[in-house]
């Protein structure tokens, strides 16, 4: 896609109505989405670095193949006490990761109960500084 001839690109404003858009080949950069639904939107074959989402209900979003380094997602849950959404019956859906190279991540401050691990390479990992894969094995030997 060819960018050199279009330094000053045509604005165009979408309010209050209803669309359907069909987006192919296009350059979008700096666009912004604000107070929309776009329940069932695909994206395929993009590239949107800097792509920041805020406020957003973002239930049954699949990321696939996608490279997500330097990504900090944080402050992921319920809508909190004092937000015009805030539910206080409200119970947060599970996430899953499956198949993701997490490797070198960190987990700050999060609640992990009920987590499963299962069939992952714990090599190096620490939980509050503990090394998680002598940890197991400490626990095996003592047939626990």
């Amino acid at each position: 896609m060819e960018n050199s001839a279009n330094n000053n690109p045509e604005i165009i404003v979408i309010k209050e109505t209803q669309k359907v858009l069909d987006v192919k080949c296009a350059l979008l950069n700096g666009s912004s989405f604000e107070q929309m639904m776009m329940n069932n939107a695909s994206f395929k074959d993009v590239c949107i670095t800097g792509l920041k989402i805020e406020d957003a209900n973002l239930s049954d979003l699949e990321i696939k193949y996608a490279q997500l380094g330097g990504a900090y997602i944080h402050d992921i849950g319920m809508p909190p006490e004092g937000h015009p959404a805030y539910d206080p019956a409200a119970k947060q859906r599970p996430l899953k990761f499956e198949n993701c190279d997490l490797q070198g991540s960190t987990i700050t401050d999060c609640n992990l109960s009920g987590v499963d691990i299962t069939d992952c390479d714990l090599n190096g990992m620490k939980i509050n500084g503990i090394d998680v894969d002598e940890l197991l094995r400490a626990y095996q030997k003592q047939g626990i």
